[in-house]
């Protein structure tokens, strides 16, 4: 019998029980990409790991002022600098308040507004906002009062840190508008290195706002502004402010270079604190690139050589995550007490606390993997110390820093652990008050968290209703952040690691789950399968966001329902919805309402068969065992309702897939006697709308083909496609009128001018492609190279218009071992614009590949068809051929978006 573990630390905590007040709160603009983010990247987002102190041997010195004030407050001042270089940020403020009463006393208000400036940054640092606002608002009114061009710098510099404290704040479009007045006046005192920094600021907070591109049109000019410069300090912390900024923005590779020059500079120069803040950037780009052993390497040099205790907490805590992750538990049990110790020593701050909280979500997930990896009990061993004591120390020390939002995050830990061991009503009281927290101060990425956790302890408790709603509130709390997706990595909590599939598809799923199970005894009605749908859909959307780290799939549309109900009622749409428990199906059969179905199975049975089924599907010998295994997902997906699709006259399926079905061509499916492709044309959607869905039958064909009969250099992985000419030849002869870029031709450059210059409404691309579940291993090549999804969007539109009807990608396939590679292809989708995207998922032989495009085009060119009627017939033609019946031939290709 397993003994449950009770947990008292709540006895510990004063806490009252809030009520949510009825009100509309200003959310802040934050990504779901944050969600995701690397944990510890240390310091604030004015200047990569170490904000500005206004009196820094690496900034404009202040000697020139201190020199004729007492020298005891100027002594004060350069303690407070070094108490904050050392992260014993508490300690700094009490130092800088009695240089400010010094200084005050004598009436300097020069040199006093330097030294609130200062005051603000390390208030900032330890979540004061109330006090560093006040601090800094002093300042400006001094400075206000002095004659500008005596004190450029030191009012541009007291901006910064105004700028840096607004966007903590949320207050993202004040703190890009005060970083442009700093960029203005850096200019006027001709201070490059301020201008970098500027421009570093200006790029997070066009982030934060929403505007990706804009960010790196900024960073880049960064780049090129850094190139001129000397190297100095200043020029390793702005170079590894770019890098770090680069990673979070997804160029990893640039950001790499870019951190490494930082190094090397630091290298040079001889400054630990740097060399040690750069190696650690590099852990957390080798990290965020899956190089696992190379982090830990970079970790483990961040140890050797920075002088910071905090710096050494974090890069050990990512370090311990990388572990854990590998269950490496050894190593991890040697690790655990070494991090302990240290986190005893850290001095007070808000950066210190997220450690905390850290290392006691790791240690309880250490405690989990060792108990349920052995057979021995290995628990009292791992630490000295409870999660839940680390928790309540978290919180005590937020609360005596006045830190709501960590305080908020750290009541969310918390309030997790009791959830663990069952202890529901001190849970829900620790997850209420940490909401009314996070609410009324504004951070939702923390809001949502609380909300799911406060659902999942309603349903818990058979308080359906309750969980519903707490769940709705979570959803509408992520919906309202994908509104402005966004990049920011510092706001919430650098030390706590987030992932979209622990973090934020959980909400989405359960919340279906709960739906569908909130009428016992009875089938869902209508309303609440709708909701079910929708719910999906917008789990599937904030996937692509999260893919692409910004909004995707804005505009107007038009839902499929009213497609199939209006415009095409010989499609019915089909919603496999893959649960913890089972899988359900909800159906839209024209003029019908919605219908839904479902068999219990696992989701890791329902994954491994769906894998496994998956592999065999690019065997062509292996057509036996893909019948069977196929039978078995049709039955899932569609035996319940295949009597009334046939009496309702339905000719096509539309099909939203979900998760690892994504990976699986739905013509593939066999009934026992026959392939679905052999019964039905076959489309795909991602999401339950489409963008303005016109048949492509009453237009004139014109088509832009472009390919390579041999990959580029450096590409060798990839074999030669020889049987492009005939490809195109078949498309010629179909009576598309063509115009062709082959081989040297086919460049990005050209591509985008044709595209512009000529009225094409399909782009046809036979070249090898990859589709993965990661953005920077998304691509086709061309002949310099790889074009990456994310240039798709300028590649296939003109002026932010789509131009392309039809995107043909003919030799592509999904990254092998990527379980999720067809979000990259729902990806491609998504970004080229276009309204129908045929693809394959895997590469086949070329000659049946040139046999079904000619078929294709042909079917499509003789009018009067759709264009997934116009695949089936290529596919079924394919099937009755002797060299290619088997389903690795015919099956690859899937139809994406618009099918008419």
């Amino acid at each position: 019998m397993t003994k449950k573990t009770r947990i008292f630390c709540v006895n510990f905590l004063k806490f009252k029980r809030q009520k949510r007040k009825n009100k509309t709160f200003h959310f802040l603009h934050l990504p779901l990409y944050f969600l995701m983010t690397l944990v510890c990247i240390l310091g604030s987002p004015v200047l990569a790991n170490v904000p500005d102190f206004i009196n820094s041997s690496v900034q404009t010195p202040i000697t020139n002022l201190t020199s004729v004030v007492d020298a005891d407050a100027a002594s004060l001042v350069k303690q407070g600098k070094v108490l904050y270089d050392a992260g014993n940020f508490a300690k700094a403020v009490e130092v800088l308040q009695e240089a400010v009463q010094a200084y005050r006393q004598q009436g300097k208000s020069l040199i006093l507004a330097a030294t609130l400036s200062n005051l603000s940054l390390a208030y900032q640092q330890l979540g004061a906002w109330n006090q560093a606002q006040q601090a800094i608002t002093e300042s400006l009114n001094l400075l206000k009062e002095q004659d500008k061009t005596d004190n450029l710098q030191i009012l541009a510099q007291s901006l910064d840190i105004q700028g840096r404290l607004q966007l903590s704040m949320g207050e993202a479009e004040a703190a890009l508008a005060t970083w442009q007045q700093t960029e203005k006046i850096y200019k006027q005192a001709d201070n490059k290195n301020g201008v970098v920094r500027s421009l570093i600021n200006q790029a997070q907070a066009w982030q934060t706002q929403g505007f990706y591109p804009r960010a790196i049109k900024t960073l880049e000019k960064v780049s090129e502004t850094l190139k001129s410069q000397p190297d100095s300090l200043e020029k390793t912390v702005s170079l590894r402010s770019l890098g770090d900024a680069l990673l979070v923005v997804g160029d990893l590779p640039k950001s790499r270079q870019v951190l490494e020059e930082s190094l090397k500079i630091a290298q040079n120069l001889q400054s630990t604190a740097n060399i040690g803040a750069s190696f650690f950037s590099l852990g957390n780009n080798a990290r965020k690139q899956h190089h696992k052993e190379q982090a830990i390497a970079y970790y483990q040099k961040t140890l050797e050589t920075s002088p910071s205790p905090l710096i050494k907490v974090q890069a050990q805590l990512n370090q311990l995550g990388l572990l854990i992750e590998n269950q490496e538990w050894s190593q991890v049990q040697s690790l655990l007490p070494l991090i302990e110790s240290q986190l005893d020593q850290l001095p007070l701050s808000r950066a210190s606390i997220y450690a905390r909280i850290n290392y006691s979500e790791n240690l309880t997930k250490v405690k989990s993997g060792v108990l349920h990896a052995s057979s021995q009990n290995y628990y009292s061993v791992l630490s000295k110390k409870d999660s839940a004591v680390l928790l309540a120390k978290a919180i005590e020390q937020s609360q005596s820093l006045g830190d709501k939002r960590t305080e908020a995050y750290a009541l969310k830990s918390l309030g997790g652990l009791y959830e663990e061991t069952k202890q529901w009503p001190e849970a829900q009281a620790l997850t209420l008050q940490g909401l009314a927290l996070a609410q009324s101060n504004n951070a939702p990425e923390i809001t949502y968290t609380l909300e799911w956790q406060l659902g999942r302890l309603l349903w818990k408790q058979k308080d359906i209703n309750g969980a519903i709603a707490a769940y709705d509130a979570a959803v509408d709390t992520l919906q309202s952040l994908r509104k402005d997706l966004v990049v920011n990595k510092d706001i919430v909590n650098q030390d706590v690691q987030f992932n979209f599939r622990d973090s934020v598809e959980p909400v989405y799923r359960e919340s279906v789950e709960l739906l569908l199970q909130s009428q016992p005894g009875k089938p869902p009605d209508e309303k609440i399968l709708e909701k079910a749908r929708q719910r999906i859909e917008a789990l599937q959307l904030a996937e692509l966001d999260d893919f692409f780290r910004e909004a995707c799939l804005q505009g107007q549309k038009v839902t499929l329902d009213r497609v199939v109900d209006q415009d095409n009622p010989t499609a019915a749409i089909l919603y496999p919805i893959i649960l913890p428990d089972e899988l359900q199906v909800i159906v839209k059969i024209p003029k019908q309402p919605l219908q839904n179905y479902s068999t219990k199975i696992s989701q890791a049975e329902v994954e491994k068969l769906l894998v496994e089924l998956r592999r065999n599907l690019v065997n062509p010998t292996a057509t036996k065992i893909i019948e069977t295994q196929s039978q078995e997902v049709y039955n899932w997906l569609l035996k319940p309702i295949e009597s009334k699709l046939e009496k309702s006259g339905v000719n096509t399926l539309v099909f939203v897939l979900d998760g690892a079905l994504r990976n699986l061509p739905m013509a593939a499916l066999y009934d026992g006697k026959q392939y679905l492709v052999e019964k039905y044309a076959i489309a795909l959607s991602v999401g339950l709308q489409l963008l303005d869905p016109k048949p492509l039958v009453e237009q004139r064909l014109v088509a832009l083909t472009a390919g390579l009969t041999q990959p580029p250099l450096g590409f060798s992985k990839f074999g030669p496609l020889l049987e492009i000419k005939s490809e195109f030849d078949g498309i010629a002869k179909a009576g598309v009128s063509t115009t062709s870029l082959l081989d040297g031709d086919f460049k990005k450059k050209n591509l985008e001018s044709e595209i512009a210059g000529a009225s094409f409404n399909i782009v046809h691309l036979a070249t090898h492609g990859q589709f993965s579940s990661r953005l920077e291993d998304t691509f086709i090549l061309d002949f310099d190279g790889q074009i990456n999804v994310k240039d798709f969007d300028t590649l296939f539109r003109s002026q932010n218009k789509t131009v392309v009807e039809l995107l043909v990608l003919s030799a592509c396939q999904t990254a092998t071992g990527d379980s999720r590679a067809a979000l990259g292809l729902a990806g491609a989708a998504v970004r080229a614009g276009a309204r129908s995207t045929i693809a394959s998922l895997w590469q086949i032989d070329d000659k049946s590949t040139a046999m079904f495009v000619s078929a294709f085009y042909r079917e499509l060119k003789s009018g009067k068809i759709t264009k997934a009627e116009a695949v089936h017939r290529a596919q079924l033609k394919l099937l009755r051929h002797p060299n290619y019946k088997a389903p690795s031939f015919w099956s690859s290709y899937v139809l994406i978006g618009n099918w008419l």
